[in-house]
């Protein structure tokens, strides 16, 4: 039984899927003590901007690789399209 490179990789990317789930619930548990500090301070606008940038940095953090396995699958998908069987 012998494996190629793109299912190799669709089966890597597959399991990255996976660590991005756990990734975003890791994310839901580091947002809520930023938003406990935002309570805490009263919604003061400085409280409401670090916040802001604490959440859109852990969220980011979520976003950019699922995005960067979904061009790598998709260029994984179009190598192994055009490789003769």
């Amino acid at each position: 039984m012998s494996f190629s490179l793109p299912t190799f990789l669709s089966a890597f990317l597959k399991m990255g899927a996976v660590a991005l789930v756990l990734n975003e619930v890791r994310g839901i548990i580091l947002a809520v003590p930023v938003l406990y500090a935002m309570v805490q301070s009263g919604g003061s606008l400085v409280a409401l901007w670090v916040g802001f940038s604490t959440l859109a940095g852990i969220a980011l953090s979520v976003i950019v690789p699922l995005l960067a396995a979904k061009k790598l699958d998709a260029y994984v998908q179009r190598k192994a399209a055009a490789q003769p069987a």
